[in-house]
């Protein structure tokens, strides 16, 4: 979320955004997880000790309960309340700070809000600041690049928050059901390719780089390592 139009920043992020926490926190259970591996009880407990107290104070200062969701961004006092996207990672990521009942309002809200045919909108079309069609010159685009502008490599970390939250037969369905609608954006922009953004309104028209790596990238992932595997591993439980 780095736009900038001479020093005016579009989405400033001063203090500590959402998915910083949430990487941090999983980064910690990584090394709690090695220090077991190689039997380093000591490393273990303090990694241990350090990603509980990150999980505690991130449900205490992050939990918006008004919205049933996650703040944006927190820096003090002050609690960003626009509803993005980011907050999928403390979802999708390997370890989770949120138990599942906030987990699954989290998605309810990113699912009302963010969810469209083509990926995950970058702010709420409730938000005054919201901007549904990216176009113009370099200052006006840049300017909503990150203000509604739908991102489709956001729907790898999606895909793989909604197995984690809903369960292995509501995630091949729900992935079956949106991948088969995205389909025809293969032949829409570049050929057998998927663009790097789209409006945030509909018909959400294609727009940015025609054939961008991390959007070809995160679905294909999500496909393989969630709904692939998944039906892989149904397949062996029936035999």
């Amino acid at each position: 979320m780095d736009a900038k139009v001479g020093d005016w920043v579009i989405t400033p992020r001063h203090g500590k955004p959402v998915e910083i926490q949430a990487l941090w926190y999983n980064a910690l259970r990584v090394m709690e997880n090695l220090a077991k591996t190689f039997n380093d009880g000591r490393a273990k407990k303090t990694y241990a000790q350090m990603a509980n107290r990150v999980r505690d104070s991130f449900n205490q200062t992050f939990w918006n309960a008004e919205a049933g969701c996650l703040y944006d961004v927190v820096n003090g006092d002050t609690r960003d309340a626009s509803i993005r996207p980011n907050q999928v990672f403390a979802i999708s990521l390997k370890h989770s700070q949120l138990a599942r009942e906030r987990a699954i309002s989290v998605m309810q809200v990113v699912e009302r809000d963010l969810l469209t045919s083509r990926g995950l909108r970058t702010l709420s079309p409730n938000d005054p600041q919201y901007r549904g069609r990216y176009e113009g010159n370099p200052l006006s685009r840049d300017s909503v690049y990150h203000q509604g502008t739908v991102w489709p490599w956001l729907m790898g970390p999606y895909i793989s928050a909604y197995f984690k939250t809903f369960g292995k037969d509501a995630g091949r369905t729900f992935a079956d059901q949106w991948l088969s609608g995205f389909e025809e954006h293969l032949s829409e922009a570049c050929l057998g390719q998927v663009s790097e953004i789209f409006d945030g309104d509909a018909p959400h028209a294609p727009r940015g780089c025609a054939a961008q790596a991390w959007s070809v990238a995160e679905i294909l992932r999500a496909a393989v390592e969630d709904v692939h595997q998944s039906e892989k591993k149904q397949v062996a439980g029936v035999r």
